[in-house]
């Protein structure tokens, strides 16, 4: 059976895209199953570029097929921030306390309590024999400075959609049929599927 390391350190993040990727007809890996392996170095300037980076990088250390995302948020009155740096926003070692105490920060700088924002993640897939793919899903919402909700991750408790409530109160199952990152997995699947059959 084909094995797909899911290239994140992240077990939120894995436990979203392991339940979406069950589908196919693969083993479903992730890099705890690898020990202490070295993180990969996202010096890329757009979302694409780091998804690719940490794919390749994880391929090369596993010997085993990657599929990597690079996501985040981008927040139109910081003009795209965190964007790129959405993990690491508030400093390299930073969390999401830390990182979400910075948005609420650059809000505050600039006096305003809410902003249109949107997550955005690219997935990247690497396999073995050179194969690359690409997917992209985004999700338009606004950026609030009061949090709702105990799930999720990330900013997911400042990210509210469409009906007022935030990913952070939505049901893993809710969130991965609209987020960004379960858009961009179901089309990744959709890719896989024609690619394995």
């Amino acid at each position: 059976m084909k094995k797909i390391v899911i290239a994140s350190k992240n077990p939120d993040k894995v436990k979203e895209m392991r339940l979406v990727l069950s589908s196919l007809p693969t083993e479903i890996l992730s890099l705890a199953d690898f020990g202490d392996l070295p993180d990969a170095v996202e010096d890329g300037l757009t979302f694409e570029a780091n998804a690719l980076i940490k794919a390749r990088f994880f391929r090369d250390c596993t010997g085993l097929a990657c599929l990597a995302d690079d996501s985040g948020l981008e927040v139109n009155v910081l003009c795209g921030l965190p964007g790129v740096h959405s993990a690491r926003f508030a400093g390299y070692h930073a969390d999401d306390l830390t990182n979400n105490q910075k948005l609420l920060d650059e809000l505050s700088k600039r006096g305003v309590d809410n902003s249109a924002a949107d997550y955005r993640c690219v997935l990247a897939f690497v396999d073995t024999d050179g194969t690359e793919l690409l997917t992209e899903g985004k999700i338009g919402g606004k950026i609030k400075t009061v949090p709702q909700g105990n799930g999720g991750f990330g900013y997911d408790p400042y990210f509210y959609i469409d009906d007022n409530r935030t990913m952070a109160q939505l049901a893993t199952d809710e969130k991965n049929l609209i987020s960004h990152r379960g858009k961009a997995l179901r089309e990744m699947v959709l890719k896989l599927k024609e690619k394995f059959s």
